[in-house]
């Protein structure tokens, strides 16, 4: 017996939480996020997280359950969703995947390179080695050891360069080796019903800066304010990605007398709008 697995995707702004909720009520749905900001706890209102009315109208997952230091690639997620959509499935719920990260999407529907499971202590060594070195000379060590993947990832991207070093230290193989092998397909009884939200482009935009400006009515500065607190007191890592959330750094430079708050306004719509923009066409060539 096939199982049906919806996914509801598009870029930010587009009215993906409202088309889950709208699902969910129809069909004893169970609301699972695959947006790789709204994972971490922390940054509520500025990452679009639902809102408590919002999770009263149906059940969601996956909504701020990590800490902001944790390090969350496509991988980390798929071993953690998967067990979550089975247990929805075998409750007689049907799941809903929603949100913006294609690569996300595209690992649970197509499969990932079958890389044995990581133990938690390469896991975890790795993590500890990234914060201890900092991205630039994380990238640096990574290049030392496995020159391919170093060549391919961004010394911004922590995620992928944590991940690239455990499979390394675990595997004593690239990678890109794994990456070359056939992928492990979901399981067989899984269909997926896959929902690509996609507004016309000056909708979208519209979109994007208003929903900007309501954030700021409903406390996003506030947020900032004290998410920056954590950040100076160093209780969370400056590098986390929490701080690449569409509009923080402009936020923080406003709060920091850097700038108007008319130019962080400004500066951090256009940075939603570039960000869906991005988004629109990932899911066009990718989807």
């Amino acid at each position: 017996m096939s199982s049906i697995i919806h996914i509801i995707a598009g870029p930010t702004a587009s009215g993906k939480s409202a088309r889950a909720i709208e699902l969910a009520q129809a069909e004893n749905g169970v609301i699972i996020n695959c947006d790789s900001i709204q994972l971490y706890d922390g940054l509520p209102i500025l990452t679009a997280k639902p809102s408590e009315e919002d999770k009263g109208q149906a059940p969601h997952k996956l909504y701020g359950t990590l800490h902001p230091n944790d390090i969350c690639s496509a991988g980390h997620w798929c071993e953690i969703v998967k067990p979550l959509i089975e247990e929805t499935l075998a409750a007689g719920q049907n799941p809903i995947i929603t949100g913006g990260t294609g690569l996300y999407i595209k690992a649970l529907m197509q499969g990932l390179s079958p890389i044995p499971d990581i133990p938690d202590d390469i896991k975890q060594a790795a993590i500890e080695k990234q914060k201890q070195l900092g991205n630039p000379a994380f990238h640096e060590e990574l290049q030392k050891h496995d020159p391919v993947m170093a060549e391919r990832l961004h010394p911004s991207n922590t995620a992928r360069l944590v991940r690239a070093w455990e499979v390394l230290e675990a595997t004593e193989k690239s990678l890109a080796e794994w990456q070359e092998l056939d992928r492990l397909a979901p399981p067989e009884d899984w269909n997926f019903d896959l929902e690509i939200i996609s507004p016309a482009r000056e909708e979208l935009y519209r979109r994007c800066n208003d929903r900007f400006i309501q954030m700021l009515e409903i406390g996003a500065l506030e947020e900032v304010e004290d998410f920056s607190k954590k950040l100076d007191g160093a209780e969370v890592d400056s590098h986390v990605p929490l701080v690449k959330a569409l509009g923080f750094n402009h936020l923080r430079e406003y709060q920091r007398g850097n700038m108007s708050k008319e130019d962080a306004i400004t500066l951090s719509q256009g940075e939603t709008r570039r960000y869906a923009k991005r988004q629109v066409t990932w899911f066009r060539n990718q989807l």
